[in-house]
């Protein structure tokens, strides 16, 4: 028998007389030839009263398991398994570096045909297999451009399938060795400009693939954002907000929560991306995440205050961020002190942003109604750095507090502070 591309030899005593395939439960008649217990039991229920093998007239019709048997099938059968095991992976080791530099230039020889997807997958291989073996596929000369011609592929979404594969394998590998990019303004350039619309494609791609392929695509999004012009370009392409946003819900992947982030807080520095992320209510979206205890990570916690902090440089964003009663503010009181010193950095950010800086009436209630200033007066005490101690002595300004007689009168020596 075949087992994929792994041929297996079965021993004769191992099948089943009736069915010819591997015994599950090999059990014995009165005669002493064993069946599999299925098999026969059809059989004898189909109303015959002989032994299959020999035709004998059965004298009774009870069955004897043949636990010696079994157990050597199970035997056999791990064995079997474990060989699988071991083919399957010699046949999916990284490849050697004088391999994947053959391979390079088969893609070079053979890039008029673009449909050589196993030759880019054994490099996909290679560059997930070390930092170092992403460095050398960066190196190599003219390779980086080559896997962007691959891109640029017109009609992409009518293409035949074969060439889809090869664009996505090179979405992949570009994702792979991004940051070993010395030159990240000329790599985005190549992307994003010279008259081909293969921003396009990795959008399309975005939006179409699986999760490995959507988190590959965000990453590369995020790594060609680098400058205003370059974030504007990226984020008012047709559906890719809409995308990203629907990619940070609860149920979404983890990982792709992350790399969903990172591209948004990515493109959003330029006014034009803030106005639209808000009226997209990017900020609603933050705030359902940041208050689910399974989806918030440590990392998805740091990024969505991040934006956050982001989006209340503009008036729009803090007056969502203040609106309804509170709750976008009231979560990011919940988070001081609970999650990371960066987390905090940026949640403070946020309420002086709101409260100090422009002086928000509804955030002044809502940070109070969530008990905000006591855990202000307590990071106060902590070994916060000067920019954040400076922004929460600011806070307390607004919400007419008296630092010094509020320290006072707070026993620090019976207080204990958890560190980050």
């Amino acid at each position: 028998m075949r087992k994929d591309d792994l041929c297996i030899t079965v021993p004769t005593f191992f099948r089943c007389p009736i069915s010819l395939d591997v015994m599950k439960s090999p059990v014995s008649l009165c005669t002493g030839v064993t069946y599999d217990r299925a098999s026969i039991q059809r059989w004898l229920d189909g109303g015959n009263n002989t032994c299959p093998a020999t035709m004998q007239i059965l004298q009774n019709k009870d069955f004897i398991p043949n636990r010696t048997l079994q157990r050597l099938i199970e035997i056999w059968s791990d064995s079997v398994r474990r060989r699988a095991c071991v083919e399957s992976s010699a046949e999916l080791a990284a490849p050697t570096r004088d391999e994947i530099s053959d391979a390079i230039d088969r893609v070079k020889i053979e890039k008029e045909e673009r449909d050589d997807r196993e030759v880019l997958s054994k490099i996909v291989r290679f560059g997930r297999e070390s930092d170092d073996n992403r460095g050398f596929l960066a190196g190599k000369d003219d390779f980086v451009r080559l896997l962007v011609d691959l891109i640029d592929q017109d009609g992409f979404e009518t293409t035949s399938a074969a060439k889809s594969l090869v664009v996505q394998e090179a979405v992949k590998i570009l994702s792979l060795v991004r940051t070993k990019i010395s030159d990240r303004r000329r790599f985005s350039n190549l992307i994003l400009t010279n008259g081909r619309d293969r921003l396009t494609v990795i959008v399309f791609l975005f939006r179409t693939g699986n999760v490995e392929l959507k988190i590959d695509c965000a990453g590369l999004l995020e790594f060609i954002a680098v400058d205003a012009e370059s974030k504007l370009f990226i984020a008012e392409r047709d559906g890719l907000v809409t995308e990203l946003m629907k990619s940070i819900s609860k149920d979404s992947d983890s990982s792709l929560i992350e790399s969903s982030l990172s591209c948004l807080i990515a493109i959003s520095s330029p006014k034009r991306v803030k106005l639209n992320l808000i009226r997209e209510k990017l900020i609603g979206y933050v705030t359902k995440l940041l208050s689910d205890p399974t989806a918030s990570s440590v990392s998805v916690t740091e990024k969505c205050l991040k934006l956050l902090e982001i989006l209340a440089s503009t008036k729009e964003g803090r007056s969502e961020i203040c609106g309804g009663d509170g709750e976008c503010l009231k979560t990011v009181v919940k988070k001081l002190m609970k999650v990371s010193t960066a987390a905090t950095e940026h949640a403070v950010t946020v309420l002086w942003s709101v409260s100090y800086l422009f002086k928000e009436d509804k955030a002044l209630e809502a940070v109070t109604s969530a008990n905000g200033v006591t855990k202000i007066l307590l990071l106060l005490q902590s070994n916060c750095s000067p920019a954040v101690r400076r922004m929460l002595t600011d806070l307390l300004k607004v919400f007419k507090v008296n630092l010094r007689s509020c320290l006072s009168a707070y026993d620090t020596k019976t207080t204990h502070i958890m560190p980050f």
